[in-house]
């Protein structure tokens, strides 16, 4: 029984599977970019926050400050007095260390008559109620040191805040401080984690700071995938060759 001669491919075909490899290429090896400018942007961020860990704090932004706040001043370690508004608190369900519960955000009335969300700490699942924990509501002016976040908008995974029902899933600022009657321009645009613990109120200082940073395994792999095409497409036009050669 004879065997067929393999015959090269046309020139039509080869084109086609050759533009293919080629978008492959370059897919893969702009992936591999883009993970290598997100690792180089992790390590500064990185940096930046352990620079916060050991600074003295700030005072905090000013509202004409507010529409520049971003990734940069998150983690900041910030200072500012005023009162609790505790009648305006949020409890935001939350997991921690210490188990489920829930995070306290109580609005503070600062001295330029604005209002900041303060994230007092975390309760657990019985102490949502204020009046569960009357001891741990301070009256009267206070100074808080905490530490700058940013808002978390849309509500947690697959679960949307519910203003109405009064469930809380996400610190989402603006939603917050809408569902809690504060005017949108004289409400800061972020919240404070309170660094200190109130003794029978919320437990602070319980800020994760803590960032993945796999991006060089993402970019060797899709590096590695772009070497794969290249290699296959030496090996495709090697084979064409020859058979155009016997």
């Amino acid at each position: 029984m004879s065997t067929a001669t393999p015959r090269p491919s046309s020139i039509p075909r080869l084109l086609a599977f050759g533009g293919v490899l080629l978008a492959l290429f370059v897919l893969f090896m702009a992936l591999g970019h883009w993970q290598v400018q997100r690792r180089a942007w992790k390590l500064e961020l990185i940096e930046q926050v352990e620079r916060y860990q050991t600074a003295e704090p700030e005072a905090a932004p000013p509202p004409a400050q507010w529409p520049k706040i971003g990734k940069a001043d998150e983690y900041r370690r910030i200072t500012l007095g005023g009162v609790f508004e505790h009648a305006r608190e949020t409890c935001v369900q939350a997991v921690t260390v210490q188990g489920p519960g829930y995070w306290v955000l109580t609005p503070l009335q600062t001295t330029d008559g604005t209002r900041v969300l303060i994230n007092r700490g975390f309760v657990d699942q019985e102490h949502c109620e204020a009046a569960t924990r009357t001891g741990g509501q301070i009256d009267g002016p206070v100074t808080v040191v905490g530490r700058l976040r940013l808002s978390e908008p849309k509500g947690g995974f697959l679960r949307d805040n519910d203003p109405v029902a009064n469930r809380w899933y996400s610190r989402d600022v603006a939603q917050i401080a809408a569902a809690r009657g504060l005017d949108p321009a004289q409400a800061a645009p972020y919240f404070i984690d309170a660094e200190a613990s109130v003794a029978g109120g919320p437990v602070g200082g319980l800020t994760v700071i803590h960032f993945r940073n796999h991006h060089l395994g993402y970019a060797l792999t899709w590096y590695g995938l772009a070497a794969m095409v290249a290699l296959a497409a030496a090996i495709i036009a090697r084979r064409e060759w020859r058979l155009r050669h016997q």
